[in-house]
């Protein structure tokens, strides 16, 4: 659905990308994560053809992003992480708008998703916070029939119900084989949905996998009770930041050390034992703080 192989983008003497490389297939959710200006937005508007690449390939469909635009957008969905809106017309008028200028819209679909997300649509769309500029820009994009979902920031401004009703008709919409790329800074929320994982910084692709095939760049956390002296375990290779308290331990563990802790741990009698996987946020905050380290030293 969508594939960029080598893309670069400058501006001015800035370089903005660097050699960006990443696909989204059918059928899948690919969580797009970095720190802010990392190259996110700059990104997702080549994709949308409202920036013009300096260098590489950008297709959607097998189609160039940037002379294939019009009959690209006729099959996708976009929703930028801050809404601007006509202010006087309501919002209901605005997703009747957004859908007839698509073409594909379910009206059906609208009305319950006006009811999920709990949105007045009777309302001047000035009168709107910012949470509900959000909701209209999802409901349209939700309301109609595409190959491919591109959301930038999607749940910026909504409160924690409304993010959670939001993943759930995301799910719904890969469940069709729907294709979707998720820019967020709710590393939980990209956990949740995503298949795989492309971390950015700096206008460069710096990781990019599955979930699992990326926990290797974090620990495990572990949590152990043993009925021998617990402390010897802080001796054993791929052992880190080990804290005792009695006869309870936790500590982090390198995954490929994981066996040969346990069979030391088995020496002791084991009574209580716990592993917590790293989560998406232990990932990227570990590699962006040893990035920073880098670039300090």
């Amino acid at each position: 659905m969508i594939q960029l192989i080598g893309v670069q983008k400058k501006f001015g003497k800035f370089q903005a990308l660097r050699d960006i490389t990443f696909s989204v297939n059918a059928g899948e959710v690919v969580g797009f994560i970095g720190p802010n200006g990392a190259g996110k937005s700059t990104t997702i508007r080549i994709l949308l053809g409202i920036l013009r690449r300096d260098a590489g390939d950008a297709k959607i469909f097998g189609k160039d992003v940037w002379k294939n635009s019009f009959e690209i957008h006729k099959r996708i969905s976009y929703v930028p992480g801050d809404v601007s809106l006509w202010g006087n017309l309501t919002g209901g008028e605005i997703i009747d708008l957004f859908l007839k200028l698509h073409g594909s819209g379910d009206k059906q679909k609208r009305d319950y998703l006006i009811k999920r997300f709990e949105l007045d649509p009777k309302k001047k769309a000035k009168t709107y916070s910012k949470g509900n500029r959000q909701k209209v820009a999802l409901i349209a994009a939700l309301s109609t029939e595409s190959d491919l979902y591109i959301f930038d920031e999607p749940t910026s401004g909504l409160d924690p119900l409304m993010e959670a009703i939001f993943q759930e008709e995301v799910e719904k919409i890969k469940n069709e084989g729907k294709a979707i790329l998720l820019s967020s800074h709710i590393l939980s929320e990209v956990e949740r949905l995503a298949d795989k994982v492309v971390i950015i910084r700096q206008g460069k692709i710096v990781e990019s996998g599955t979930l699992e095939e990326l926990r290797h760049l974090t620990r495990t956390t572990v949590t152990l009770v043993t009925d021998g002296d617990i402390a010897q375990l802080e001796q054993v290779a791929g052992v880190y930041d080990f804290q005792q308290k009695g006869n309870q331990a936790t500590f982090s563990a390198d995954n490929q050390h994981l066996n040969n802790i346990l069979l030391a741990a088995t020496k002791l009698g084991v009574k209580q034992f716990e592993a917590v996987p790293p989560t998406l946020e232990d990932l990227f905050l570990r590699h962006y703080e040893n990035e920073v380290y880098k670039e300090g030293r």
